[in-house]
């Protein structure tokens, strides 16, 4: 990973507060032949000082073999990311770059018990669906819930390790960020809107 020390986020809960925001994560372990990953939607939760994601998949899949097997797992979360022309510095002859936000964990994933299994298909609907919604977990009928633990698998991963980077362009001076914002936000697609967003909160 490309750690340089002005690319981090000097406050830990800022980086738990991107994964959540981010938690649509892709999980990757090894395979056979190849390395495995999927993306999956997690719950991102800390307990006694430990960041702990909780989630599901389907049954004797490829991803689902491979993590009984070893379930020691690489996860990413990713946010914006866009392309930076240098023509945007106050020196154009230099390179251009790529800013982006990333975070990596490593940890441990273990699958659960059927008890498990249902807290965590719970978790992810109440996440997302309105508790008063149709489709909220409560009106799912029993019949459909005892089908679905069938087919899938709750799991937990006790993270282990967490690194980020939050390359904004700080290497460069106030004057150039502000520029680089100004043409960011010229720019026709989400990405580069959102990282003008994520520099803003930064220098504002």
């Amino acid at each position: 990973m490309y750690k340089l020390p002005q690319f981090q986020e000097k406050d830990p809960s800022k980086v738990i507060a991107f994964m959540k925001q981010n938690s649509f994560a892709i999980i990757s372990s090894n395979g056979e032949p190849y390395p495995i990953s999927t993306q999956i939607p997690l719950i991102v939760e800390e307990e006694n000082g430990i960041v702990l994601l909780k989630g599901h998949l389907m049954k004797n899949t490829d991803h689902h073999k491979a993590f009984l097997k070893n379930g020691k797992v690489l996860i990413l979360f990713t946010g914006p990311h866009c392309y930076v022309s240098a023509s945007w510095y106050d020196d154009a002859q230099s390179a251009s770059t790529w800013n982006y936000m990333t975070v990596h964990t490593k940890g441990t994933l273990t699958f659960t018990d059927e008890e498990g299994t249902l807290a965590a298909i719970k978790a992810i609907t109440n996440q997302y669906e309105a508790i008063d919604s149709p489709a909220s977990f409560q009106h799912i009928p029993t019949s459909y819930i005892d089908k679905l633990i069938n087919a899938i698998v709750g799991f937990t991963i006790g993270v282990e390790t967490i690194d980020h980077v939050f390359k904004l362009s700080q290497n460069k001076t106030i004057a150039e960020q502000d520029n680089i914002i100004e043409k960011l936000l010229l720019q026709d697609d989400f990405n580069s809107k959102a990282m003008a967003g994520e520099m803003q909160k930064r220098i504002s």
